[in-house]
């Protein structure tokens, strides 16, 4: 008798913001799995507070931080304002490192998150650039 294994780990899965048909059901097409998580993350990082109609304190207030002086507090402060917003509002995973690196010349930072999905093993980062746009 041969066995058969189930893998019962969740698959995440979001709307894509972008809203894009899918080409089945001619609905709006979902991001799953670590894409899922990686765009919630990336959200969550550039929400301000008051921006979530209903939930006013949901958000890091990082935008707000980048019309600051482009300095190593500054990155302290983005680096500590990414953790608590990801550790607060998002519980399907849990962070390992956040590296903010000054880039003066383009007036902005290089953010660099390592987290690890709850129930997998591999740890998932996300890379995107930071600067203000007014």
């Amino acid at each position: 008798m041969a066995r058969t294994f189930i893998n019962r780990s969740p698959d995440y899965k979001d709307l894509d913001l972008d809203f894009f048909r899918a080409k089945t059901s001619n609905d709006v097409s979902m991001k799953v799995g670590e894409e899922a998580i990686k765009r919630s993350v990336r959200n969550l990082v550039m929400t301000n507070y008051y921006d979530r109609p209903f939930r006013p304190n949901v958000g890091g207030h990082v935008r707000k931080l980048l019309f600051d002086n482009v300095t190593p507090l500054t990155a302290g402060f983005i680096k500590d304002a990414i953790s608590e917003v990801i550790n607060n509002y998002e519980p399907r995973v849990k962070v390992t490192d956040v590296n903010v690196n000054m880039d003066p010349d383009r007036n902005g930072f290089n953010v660099l998150i390592q987290y690890i999905i709850l129930n997998r093993q591999q740890p998932v980062t996300a890379n995107f650039f930071l600067e203000r746009i007014r």
